[in-house]
């Protein structure tokens, strides 16, 4: 990392609205964020090998204040695929959550496939970044793997972080990358080598139950730790898997591309049949047919220690038994005008003054006819992007892409 870090406002915003969960499940610590209505079949983001829990903070942020619920977790200390395997079903039934839909990036998509192949009951849907369907590449690339558990912590840290492609790199990614190596300075010797015998241990994925359907795979077209050539191979194993690809995030696009990140998890969940309850949102208006007021669902947690407790005692930790009101959760807006979130900056990079230059937006689906659009319809396409989402997705997917050569929006109906 080059120069001083500086945290970022909104992750600092984020840290004082959401609690950070620590619960003893057996031998095993888990660390995890939940945020958003109770009552949404929870999207559930498993990290890679430097990231940890707060990586998806930006997802969180975001899909939470649309109505859904995003469960983000640290990998736990589990040595084998088949540990793994247990240790987050464990986890689940801890939290009561029976029914998921996994995020999994890099190691975090590997372990959500081994997943769905284990307990395929459980897992409804997936979405991929940058994963990988076995350990044999990086088992090569390890050949002191046996001994990782007795190597020191700043010779596993650095191993770790001269995986992430050397720069230069564009300011966005740069600055996840800043962000994730932060990450990493958190994590324990015990963290990392437990992480690094994971993705060392022989092990693959096998069939799946879940249909090609049920899978989304976003990857980026640019320089990554993980070789092409891994990520095709998961593209040819779910060949009727949906597809998007960004053009360039690095390692990290959950933090360097959010908002593209974002509109496909959103997408996704609303093509699996996930629903989400904006109306259950703190600060928006219970708009439902019950009449009832807006309020979260009631939901069995596990006792938990927090991270960032108020000095003064206002925050109270969470009742193992009790109910888990959203009214609870505060939203996650920034009083600050100068704030930037995900839901406030136009899509593919725009920008909304009819005087400034901008990469027009083009719209793809999976359909025959195609539509093609002035660029001056941009402003009432984005607006019909939010009314989209209330609409039933088989009407229309879409996808989007930065497009710098023609100055126009193509819909594809």
């Amino acid at each position: 990392m080059k120069g001083g870090f500086s945290t970022p406002g909104d992750y600092i915003y984020f840290k004082s609205q959401v609690p950070l969960h620590k619960i003893p499940i057996g031998s095993k610590q888990w660390r995890y964020y939940d945020f958003g209505p109770k009552v949404v079949p929870p999207l559930i983001c498993l990290p890679g090998t430097a990231g940890t829990a707060d990586v998806y903070y930006k997802q969180i942020m975001a899909l939470s204040m649309k109505g859904y619920r995003v469960v983000s977790v640290d990998i736990p200390r589990v040595w084998n695929s088949h540990e793994w395997v247990q240790a987050f079903e464990k986890f689940l039934d801890v939290i009561d959550v029976h029914h998921i839909h996994l995020y999994g990036t890099s190691l975090g998509g590997f372990l959500a496939l081994l997943f769905a192949q284990h307990r395929p009951r459980r897992v409804k849907s997936l979405v991929l970044s940058n994963a990988f369907l076995e350990t044999k590449y990086f088992a090569a690339a390890m050949p002191w793997a046996p001994v990782v558990s007795w190597t020191p912590s700043f010779l596993l840290k650095r191993y770790v972080l001269t995986g992430i492609p050397s720069g230069p790199h564009e300011p966005f990614i740069a600055d996840s990358v800043d962000f994730v190596v932060a990450q990493v300075e958190t994590l324990s010797r015990e963290d990392l080598a437990s992480r690094l015998t994971l993705t060392s241990d022989a092990a693959s994925v096998g069939p799946l139950m879940l249909s090609d359907s049920s899978i989304t795979i976003i990857d980026t077209n640019d320089k990554c730790a993980i070789p092409q050539q891994l990520k095709d191979e998961v593209s040819e194993r779910f060949p009727g898997a949906r597809k998007a690809y960004i053009k360039s995030g690095g390692d990290f696009p959950f933090l360097s591309r959010p908002d593209e990140i974002n509109l496909h998890l959103k997408l996704h969940l609303r093509r699996v049949g996930v629903e989400p309850r904006e109306d259950l949102v703190p600060g928006i208006p219970n708009t439902g047919d019950d009449g009832s007021s807006g309020g979260g669902g009631s939901s069995s947690e596990p006792k938990d220690d927090r991270e960032d407790t108020d000095p003064n005692g206002d925050r109270s930790k969470s009742n193992p038994g009790g109910s888990s009101s959203n009214q609870d959760q505060p939203p996650l807006v920034p009083e600050n005008d100068n704030y930037h979130g995900p839901e406030n900056q136009p899509l593919g990079g725009t920008t909304m003054k009819d005087d400034d230059p901008f990469l027009p937006i083009l719209l793809e689906g999976f359909c025959e006819k195609e539509v093609v659009l002035p660029t001056s319809f941009l402003h009432f396409l984005i607006k019909f992007l939010d009314i989209y989402y209330q609409l039933p997705f088989s009407l229309l997917t879409l996808y989007i892409i930065n497009n710098k050569h023609h100055p126009e929006i193509r819909l594809y109906m």
